[in-house]
């Protein structure tokens, strides 16, 4: 925390890759000149293992303004994902969607765009109408969306977060932390797709037509600072001005989060300041990549015997610049014996990596088939050979 303690502090000093922020759409209005106290609150954090590099007031619950569709986006991810909607569905614009106040894309009701014309606007130009659009589309109503916002909160153990809309709209009661957005965004950053949208300066709606609509990135970091590509702006009143933004250099992603800062010029500053400090500070090694198979599961009463353990997601080594990386024990961790049914995807173990008995990784294992549970002549035949073989 003391590495990071200077940088917060040394807002006045000038960083030659950020230029002055212009505000467009979401973010309208100056605060003070002499109200330039810093952040409310901030996080950064190593999107592949989660480590947190530094932290001022992160539980501090405070309104998100924008950056509420993070989760937003992260429900639209999750439902592409699952084949629940795809990016050629057509959206029809209801009048409660285009009457959305606040930073949009003017929509109309009534309007048709796809599924990724909306993500264009939402991930680019912030827009409320599109969001809410979006949030009718995957959930049915937006009250119903944002049950399902609340709910992944509550799956990802966010303990000081609430929605009370898709949008961030300054509504009583909805709130979250510098912590739980970092959280959310690492959520999000799994579904790579996203950056194809979010690290995208400007782009245009309805292009072929006579009402063509320029999109220009709330997010200036995307232009200015080497490796970003995301994530969300925010502001309102209320919020102040927001951002939890990431950034990727030499294979490793930072995202940092400043909530509350007085201008945007100060929010780009300490967002800036921040991550310069992380990629200084810390690398990243891959110890073993995603969908490795590194190992072999006997499975009690299921339609298969055995089932490859396979690595969830990249097993990555924080490692801090300077420090000795030698004496770590690995070791392949599974809940022996499994015990079918069990869905593919199922966690079953871990990859850990100890220095001096401190696990400094932790590489969730997966099954990549889904067991059923076995037949009775599955089980017979099993047990017959067994025994012919003995």
């Amino acid at each position: 925390m003391k590495a990071f303690g200077s940088c917060i502090m040394c807002l006045t000093l000038v960083l030659s890759t950020v230029s002055a922020a212009a505000t467009t759409h979401a973010e309208s209005g100056k605060a003070p000149a002499e109200n330039r106290d810093g952040a409310k609150s901030a996080i950064v954090i190593e999107e592949e293992t989660g480590k947190i590099l530094y932290k001022k007031n992160e539980n501090k619950e405070l309104p998100p303004a924008s950056m509420t569709k993070v989760m937003t986006l992260l429900l639209i991810f999750k439902a592409l994902s699952s084949h629940q909607i795809s990016l050629k569905d057509k959206v029809t614009v209801s009048e409660h969607a285009a009457s959305m106040g606040g930073s949009q894309v003017f929509l109309e009701p009534g309007e048709v765009m796809t599924v990724d014309e909306m993500l264009k606007a939402i991930t680019i130009a912030s827009g409320n109408d599109a969001s809410v659009a979006m949030a009718e589309h995957v959930g049915g109503s937006e009250k119903a969306f944002v049950q399902q916002m609340n709910e992944e909160a509550k799956k990802l153990g966010l303990k000081h977060t609430h929605f009370k809309n898709p949008t961030g709209l300054p509504e009583e009661g909805h709130y979250t932390t510098a912590h739980d957005m970092a959280v959310m965004a690492r959520e999000l950053a799994h579904y790579e797709k996203v950056f194809t949208y979010t690290s995208k300066y400007e782009d245009y709606l309805r292009e072929d037509t006579d009402k063509k609509f320029w999109l220009v990135n709330t997010n200036k970091l995307i232009k200015t600072y080497p490796g970003a590509d995301g994530l969300k702006t925010g502001f309102t009143n209320e919020a102040k001005y927001c951002l939890t933004a990431t950034a990727k250099r030499n294979g490793m992603r930072v995202i940092a989060v400043v909530m509350g800062a007085p201008t945007p010029k100060e929010r780009n500053r300490e967002i800036a300041a921040l991550m310069d400090e992380a990629f200084a500070s810390y690398s990243t090694k891959q110890l073993i990549p995603k969908n490795k198979t590194v190992g072999v599961a006997e499975v009690k009463k299921g339609n298969y015997g055995k089932v490859p353990i396979v690595t969830q997601k990249n097993a990555v080594l924080l490692v801090k610049r300077g420090e000795n990386s030698k004496g770590l024990k690995k070791k392949i961790e599974v809940n022996e014996p499994l015990r079918a049914p069990i869905k593919a995807g199922t966690v079953v173990g871990y990859y850990t990596v100890r220095k001096d008995n401190e696990v400094i990784s932790r590489t969730p294992l997966i099954v990549k088939v889904n067991i059923k549970q076995a037949t009775w002549w599955q089980l017979f035949k099993r047990s017959a050979g067994s025994i012919i073989k003995y």
